[in-house]
């Protein structure tokens, strides 16, 4: 072969394989051809296909990133199901039947305890005084049809979810809006504790064994884990779930009241309003007890703001198919709480003071008995289902709700993220582990439960009905109708606002005290979270990049005892300077002088470039980390200019006394250094076959995850910088307007970058919507191609002044660190980021 058709045939890779671009995951491999001189190129692939390459410097993550790898994700993967898409999302909408069942099952479940709830406040005015409940109940409905006809009007205003909070917040201001956010989030958890022990209550009336609290208490938790289940699973799957048991309850709640009213006021002939049995009183029939019994009966309204808060949940069109639902929602809720309340009357039914039986289960079985006794199990079944899965509607709501807050920066971050199955499993799991509490606090017991209901609720309806008006208002000059609007929202606005005037006061030291005094204290949690995330993001923002000659590298690496793994990761430390210290806290002296034997030894081997002294700490106290933090805090003093950064380790110490012991002394100094705003850590998971290598073997490649270009990223960009050209930042995009702003900010960040500070961006596609799996995938990927290199991935961190404000961040770093750690071979290195107080 001829010099030129070699020079040719050398030169071909470079036609295919583009050595700038991190997303050509591919490895060229020159070799010996057959006759001498002649070359050829051999292409390495990866074995899995985690990846598509779109273009240039970007990936598509496959599903193969989110295939499991533990227990705990077959686990998950068995119970919720494969991850879904993004662009899945449009098909997991709800048809107007679905929607009906997990929007609605809320309001139409709570006919089952309203009208009990009316009867035991009314009963203290003796037997003689229970038909007020008649009118009482005729009140409750019209103000439905009020809320109902004012929430009609609010659908097609804001088709993206007219909830109170969004409302309330663009027309009243943000105080007022979250307000109603705060009312709303009590009143859903609520909602769950409510239904749950309502139904478990039914079936202790089908069961009276089932009467302890303990019982009680055990499936309540027991059926609020199951139904976090199936709502992680979707809302598609939870909509088909769930429906079954809704319309089984009303069809068989209908059922009870067409018969009972047959039998009661045409074959038996029984007054509306007659006598029930002699109940002594206790107090007199004053206006305070009627608005008292007006109040308890309240809670059959709730969830009636739940169709409007939902609309993006429903098939096209949203709006009209949101208004026709909250129409029927009205009607059934209306037309069973009616008949319930006029078959109590009808039948003079009591209530027990234990709450077991309970009021609609004494109708159901006074008019399923005959022939149709084999109807009453199965209503009082359905009763349990509905209530139970009544919670569903707050399931649906409640991350809907948080998930905007964490949007608009009033709760952390990971209420905005949507899990495997497109729905929002923070808020579903946060929702599911308060109210479990709250069960657990209350014994399960519904009637004090129901004491706290209904506030918070009216509170949102007025304040949701209140920015309506202003919203009419405002258009007054764009819309015709304007005028007939306001005015019906501005009814709905003075009746709600009345009755949650009425609620508070008649219901305040039986329990409503707990939500006046909680609504005012989550307001002012989640505008502390606002503020303290504005903040960050004063400190976050730069549009001047670190440079990385500017840092000046010291290394510290505490040793035990002198292992093939001590002696790994020295020559880590020593590969990136020469300014290395090896420390042993001196708690035993022979030990200490053995080890300072033997590492003179091993030093002598070394060549004058490679040594590292050791320095033997005397320990001031018997704590190992506070021992280590004073000789750190002694370093800074003495040179201040430096970045300090400690490297630790795992120990291959032979005892599994001696292991353990290291393993928590590590423990605590990382715990230590967690709120350290000037150290950085490196976390080294040793080869599984640790060996001692020379500092010149390793061969160092960096990977930076970005999510903005923000202060703390360039920080770690500069640190690896700093070490070795090229590094690799990786960047996962979940939205499409992400990815697209990081790679117009990458483009502006090269233009102040010399070309020894190169650094190459890839961009990672999530479909599934995951941050970590990608990333590990990608590190992954290229361990696989460059075997013998040393992987060494930064991650920022942020060191703030308070406990409470470590949950609002490092969460995704956290869950990097921790995956990456059962990876042997790779080195995390941790930059801290102080946030300070303004």
């Amino acid at each position: 072969m001829t010099e030129q058709n070699r020079e040719k045939k050398n030169s071909q890779p470079e036609m295919f394989f583009d050595k700038e671009d991190p997303s050509l995951l591919m490895r060229p491999e020159l070799r010996q051809g057959s006759r001498p001189g002649d070359m050829r190129v051999r292409i390495v692939l990866p074995h899995q296909h985690a990846f598509r390459r779109l273009h240039y410097g970007v990936l598509e993550a496959t599903e193969e990133t989110e295939e499991p790898h533990s227990a705990w994700g077959w686990l998950k993967r068995i119970f919720i199901g494969p991850p879904l898409p993004t662009a899945r999302a449009a098909t997991e909408r709800l048809t107007k039947v679905k929607a009906l069942a997990v929007l609605s099952s809320d309001a139409i479940s709570s006919v089952a305890y309203a009208t009990e709830a009316m009867l035991a406040s009314l009963i203290a005015a003796g037997s003689g005084h229970l038909w007020v409940m008649l009118p009482i109940s005729c009140i409750i409905v019209g103000l439905l049809c009020v809320v109902a006809l004012s929430y009609r009007q609010t659908i097609p205003a804001y088709p993206s979810g007219g909830g109170s909070y969004i409302v309330a917040r663009e027309n009243l201001g943000t105080v007022p809006g979250l307000v109603a956010a705060a009312s709303l989030m009590i009143d859903y958890v609520l909602t769950v504790a409510v239904s749950v022990s309502a139904g478990v209550l039914s079936l202790a009336t089908l069961f009276p064994i089932l009467s302890s609290a303990f019982d009680i208490v055990s499936i309540d938790v027991t059926l609020i884990i199951l139904i976090t289940i199936i709502n992680l699973r979707g809302i598609r799957q939870s909509g088909s779930i769930f429906a079954a048991p809704t319309y089984l309850f009303i069809g068989s709640a209908l059922l009870m009241i067409v018969v009972g009213v047959v039998k009661s006021f045409v074959i038996e002939q029984r007054p509306l309003i007659g006598p029930f049995p002699y109940v002594a009183a206790v107090e007199p029939l004053s206006l305070f007890l009627i608005l008292k019994s007006f109040s308890a009966g309240c809670s059959a309204m709730t969830g009636v703001e739940a169709i409007s808060n939902g609309i993006p949940a429903f098939k096209k069109p949203e709006t009209r198919n949101a208004s026709i639902t909250l129409t029927w929602m009205a009607i059934i809720l209306g037309g069973l709480f009616l008949g319930i309340t006029a078959l109590t009357m009808a039948y003079r039914i009591e209530v027990s003071p234990t709450g077991n039986p309970t009021v609609i289960g004494q109708i159901a079985q006074r008019v399923f008995n005959g022939p149709l006794f084999f109807f009453y199990p199965i209503f009082q079944i359905a009763t349990l289902l509905i209530l139970a899965l009544a919670a569903n509607t707050s399931y649906s709501d409640f991350p809907r709700l948080a998930s905007l807050l964490a949007r608009d920066l009033f709760l952390p971050h990971q209420f905005a993220f949507r899990g495997d199955r497109l729905a929002f499993s923070t808020g579903i799991v946060f929702l599911a582990t308060v109210a479990s509490l709250l069960l657990m606090v209350f014994e399960g017991d519904t009637t004090s439960l129901i004491n706290l209901y209904a506030v918070g609720v009216f509170i949102s309806f007025t304040l949701s009905q209140s920015g309506m008006v202003r919203h009419w208002w405002v258009r007054r000059h764009s819309d015709r109708h304007w005028l007939h609007h306001m005015l019906m929202n501005g009814l709905g606005a003075s009746v709600t606002l009345l009755v949650a005037l009425v609620i508070s006061v008649t219901k305040f030291l039986a329990g409503a005290w707990i939500v006046v005094v909680c609504i005012p204290l989550f307001v002012w949690l989640f505008l502390s979270i606002r503020q303290h995330y504005l903040r960050v993001q004063r400190e976050r923002t730069t549009e001047i990049p670190l440079r990385p000659k500017t840092l000046s590298h010291r290394f510290i690496v505490p040793v035990m005892a002198l292992d093939a793994i001590s002696q790994y990761c020295v020559s880590y430390a020593r590969s990136i300077t020469p300014q290395v210290t090896a420390v042993h806290v001196a708690f035993d002296r022979k030990r200490a002088a053995a080890l300072s034997e033997c590492w003179n030894t091993w030093q002598s081997s070394l060549s004058e470039d490679e040594r590292v002294p050791l320095s033997l700490v005397e320990p001031a106290c018997h704590s190992f980390s506070r021992c280590l933090l004073a000789y750190l805090e002694q370093l800074q003093a003495q040179y201040p200019n430096d970045t300090l950064t400690v490297v630790l380790h795992e120990s291959d110490a032979l005892s599994f006394r001696e292991r353990l012991h290291h393993h928590l002394d590590i423990l605590a100094v990382k715990g230590a250094l967690y709120s350290s705003p000037d150290i950085v850590v490196t976390d080294i998971m040793p080869p599984q076959q640790c060996e001692p290598v020379r500092p010149e073997q390793f061969s160092h490649r960096f990977i930076v995850p970005v999510t903005g270009l923000d202060r703390s990223t360039l920080q770690c960009l500069a640190y690896a910088r700093s070490i070795c050209s090229p590094v690799t930042a990786v960047h996962v995009g979940v939205e499409e307007q992400d990815i697209e702003e990081i790679r117009d900010s990458w483009l502006q960040l090269q233009r102040y970058l010399s070309q020894e500070e190169e650094t190459r961006l890839v961009v990672i596609e999530s479909p599934y919507r995951s941050l970590v799996h990608p990333l590990l995938a990608y590190v992954d990927t290229l361990r696989e191609l460059y075997p013998t290199d040393t992987f060494t991935v930064i991650l920022p961190k942020f060191v703030v002044e308070h406990w409470w404000e470590y949950p609002l961040h490092n969460q995704t770093a956290f869950r990097i660190k921790k995956a990456l750690q059962t990876r042997p071979g790779i080195v995390v290195t941790t930059i801290p980021r102080f946030v300070p107080r303004d």
